[in-house]
């Protein structure tokens, strides 16, 4: 007996020790700084090439796709890109994938169950996706409650090709967010590069209202061909109106929508309750310790994770 305590506690040791010694030569070779060091400076550099390419290819107006464009469009969309420079998509890819990888171990080392793992590393890709969504569309409105605004202040000035990007700098302070960064930057674009139908494109395409991206696109080809600005604005203010209207139309579509999934969630708690009643077992251990439960329980989230991707491209 005492024997193999004094093994245990030996060995209890030497896997201290050896763990020890590793932790001091990793620190004196710094390894890890060093690792750290490369892997930034790798992300950095790719993220800068395929800037350079999506510059590229936006002033050739050549189509541009692929999932890390796509991921780099979510970002700016949602001002987070724009909030902090340094979140690029390989640094948001890292990020999501170290908080599912921590989330799963913690809940892991905690209860001891996986399963319980992969529903927390899912349920932070779905919190990830609703805020990312919440952010875009919170800009979305804002952009589309200030869109007649804007194309008011345009029309009060008489621009001329050589001043469009001083005009959009000046009437930036009042608008809301995020019209109003994008104004300022493509003036310090334009001024910076000179180039101002580059600085108008790009500005286009940090905003994801189609209504915008086609009234600055209008915008730079009148720049381009020196054309009236007034017959510009003019129908452009009648295509927003139109949008608009078309806009509500759809809103108005969306609340029926709601109205009736509400009605079809009451029902299906009442017919979960009842069967609950027949068998005499909680809804808990009906939806997450059966088959049939478990199979239904992921079917109603999909049909919730499916409306909710309907009601956002409704409301666009």
């Amino acid at each position: 007996m005492r024997l193999e305590l004094g093994l245990k506690i030996g060995l209890g040791v030497l896997v201290y020790m050896t763990f020890f010694m590793l932790f001091l030569w990793l620190a004196s070779e710094r390894i890890i700084r060093r690792f750290f060091r490369m892997t930034v400076h790798s992300l950095d550099t790719a993220a800068r090439q395929r800037m350079r390419e999506n510059r590229e290819r936006l002033s050739l107006l050549l189509e541009r796709k692929g999932p890390l464009f796509r991921i780099e469009q979510n970002l700016v969309y949602s001002g987070l890109g724009v909030r902090w420079n340094w979140l690029t998509p390989e640094v948001w890819i890292v990020l999501n994938l170290l908080a599912g990888a921590g989330g799963y171990f913690l809940v892991l080392l905690a209860t001891g169950n996986w399963l319980a793992g992969l529903a927390v590393m899912g349920g932070l890709q779905v919190l990830r996706h609703v805020v990312m969504g919440a952010l875009m569309g919170r800009n979305y409105r804002s952009v589309n409650d200030n869109l007649l605004k804007f194309l008011d202040f345009l029309g009060n000035y008489s621009i001329t090709a050589g001043e469009v990007t001083s005009i959009l700098n000046q009437i930036s302070r009042y608008l809301d967010e995020p019209l109003r960064s994008v104004l300022d930057a493509c003036y310090y674009e334009a001024q910076t590069t000179g180039d101002t139908s580059l600085a108008l494109l790009s500005m286009a395409d940090k905003i994801e209202h189609p209504m915008f991206k086609e009234l600055v696109q209008n915008i730079e080809v009148s720049v381009r061909y020196s054309a009236d600005f007034t017959v510009l604005v003019s129908n452009s203010r009648r295509a927003v109106r139109e949008h608009m209207r078309t806009r509500q139309e759809r809103r108005s579509m969306v609340k029926e929508a709601l109205v009736n999934m509400v009605i079809l969630l009451g029902m299906s708690v009442v017919v979960i309750l009842a069967v609950g009643q027949l068998v005499g077992a909680s809804i808990s251990q009906i939806l997450l310790q059966t088959l049939p439960g478990r199979i239904s329980l992921v079917v109603i989230i999909s049909i919730f994770v499916l409306f909710y991707g309907q009601i956002r491209k409704l409301d666009r």
